[in-house]
């Protein structure tokens, strides 16, 4: 059996030598006497509550880390990741404090900022894409101590955004990206700015899940979520197979060390499966579109848009104007005041069936998905949360058979609001049913984010420069 493996894990080489000048923690027997009898009644409560086999010890850690923190007996670290997507750049500066009890990483705060286009959209202008990155960069440095900038690694990570481009393009934005950090005043390496591997971001993606829930640490790592991280450019789903399954896949799998854990991850990433570029090789199923050049306008009709829609989209520099099919379809519907009314609709089996064919080039779906517990996030959550199937902001669980009757409803609804809901829906269905093997009663976990944090792969991302447990 022919199984790629790789060790995503602290790797010494990346990190630069001025790592070593970060400001050493605070040791234990250079504290005042008042906290060490402070630490010794601390430590001393943790032995018999582990001898008694006390359930809320988890919760006990948690607070007591929190007070060693307030008495500064731990120092912070800091990272700054710079998502670069297809869709918009973010920046996630995260807080960590080590643990007194099992030198765990412990994840403190964290900054969210967002700002649109992605830097794909400056392909032809690379040097304007980095004033958005000096806004973002900008709002890091304010929650990041001044003192603290030199010793804070920080790592811009490029996504399907830039894997789609000509390599030449691609390049140029990387460069200036180079440049831009070197002046930045945080800790950089030759490998701060990068296009990141799609498995990578499946990985960092599926640790970030399962560190925020709770699934990972150094006691235990069973029973893990899968992961399915829908973007704009691509599509990534990551998890765990059981050892039966584990037999049946002969590609894409990687191994990987958890918190010195050795676990086995399938992870593929599905380059042009992402909501944006899905989206686009829909509307355009049928035109040619060799001779057209970024700056043109496109004029689309579409069976996946309803037929009242006229609206512009832009996609990689080529200008869409969409419209609905020339002659379509209407249905009559008896509304509450018992009057009929002719509603145009989208003729779903007609929208599906060009779905379909654009899903069947995806030749390697994944083995035994539907035994795992399913979190969905990025455009998963954002399309649920959009016509009202979960909280947009606590998220919630639904199942695909509910998601299924939305996209039907919307699809039979015309909503000049929403152009292409039907369509991004109708994707998203097919996509989890068809492509990855999940039936109308799998439980879809729909997040943006848990327990505060944002649920992307950058928390992985931070934990790979800082923690060599993992």
């Amino acid at each position: 059996m022919d199984i790629r493996r790789r060790k995503l894990s602290f790797n010494e080489e990346d990190m630069p030598t001025e790592l070593s000048s970060r400001p050493k923690k605070t040791h234990f027997l250079s504290c005042k006497p008042s906290r060490i009898v402070i630490m010794l009644g601390i430590l001393f409560f943790i032995y018999i509550a582990i001898a008694s086999n006390i359930q809320p010890l988890k919760l006990g850690l948690s607070a007591f880390d929190g007070l060693a923190s307030s008495l500064n007996l731990q120092k912070p670290s800091y990272v700054v990741i710079i998502d670069a997507g297809s869709t918009g750049s973010r920046v996630l500066a995260f807080t960590f404090h080590t643990s007194i009890f099992n030198g765990e990483l412990i994840l403190d705060n964290e900054l969210y900022s967002e700002i649109k286009p992605g830097l794909s959209s400056f392909a032809d202008r690379p040097k304007e894409g980095i004033k958005s990155l000096e806004k973002l960069l900008k709002k890091a440095k304010d929650v990041i101590p001044v003192s603290e900038w030199a010793h804070t690694p920080i790592s811009l990570k490029a996504t399907a955004g830039l894997r789609l481009l000509p390599p030449e393009k691609a390049n140029a934005i990387i460069e200036e990206c180079k440049n831009f950090f070197e002046s930045s005043g945080f800790l950089t390496t030759k490998n701060s700015v990068s296009i990141m591997e799609g498995a990578d971001e499946g990985i960092y993606a599926w640790f970030t899940v399962n560190f925020l829930i709770g699934q990972l640490s150094t006691r235990h790592n069973e029973n893990t979520a899968a992961v399915l991280d829908l973007g704009g450019g691509s599509t990534q789903v990551t998890y765990s197979p059981d050892e039966e399954d584990l037999k049946k896949i002969s590609k894409h799998v990687y191994s990987i060390n958890a918190f010195n854990h050795n676990m086995s991850l399938y992870t593929h990433s599905l380059l042009g499966m992402g909501l944006m570029a899905a989206r686009k090789a829909i509307l355009t199923a049928n035109l040619d579109m060799k001779n057209v050049n970024p700056g043109d306008t496109v004029e689309v009709r579409s069976e996946c848009v309803n037929p009242i829609v006229s609206t512009e989209w832009s996609y990689h520099g080529i200008n869409y104007l969409v419209r609905g099919p020339t002659k379509g379809a209407h249905r009559v519907i008896r509304n509450k005041k018992y009057s009929e009314e002719d509603r145009p609709i989208v003729r779903i089996p007609e929208c599906l069936k060009i779905i379909k064919k654009y899903i069947e080039s995806v030749k390697e779906k994944p083995i035994g998905l539907n035994k795992h517990t399913i979190y969905a996030v990025s455009y998963y959550f954002e399309r649920a949360a959009e016509v009202g199937l979960v909280d947009p902001f606590t998220g919630g669980v639904i199942s695909l058979g509910e998601f299924h009757k939305m996209m039907i409803d919307t699809c039979n609804y015309a909503n000049a609001d929403q152009p292409f809901m039907c369509l991004d829906l109708s994707f998203i269905y097919i996509l989890l049913h068809d492509c990855f093997g999940l039936d109308n009663s799998t439980k879809l976990h729909l997040y943006k984010k848990y327990n505060g944090h944002e649920l992307s792969w950058s928390l992985g991302a931070a934990f790979n420069l800082l923690d060599k447990n993992f």
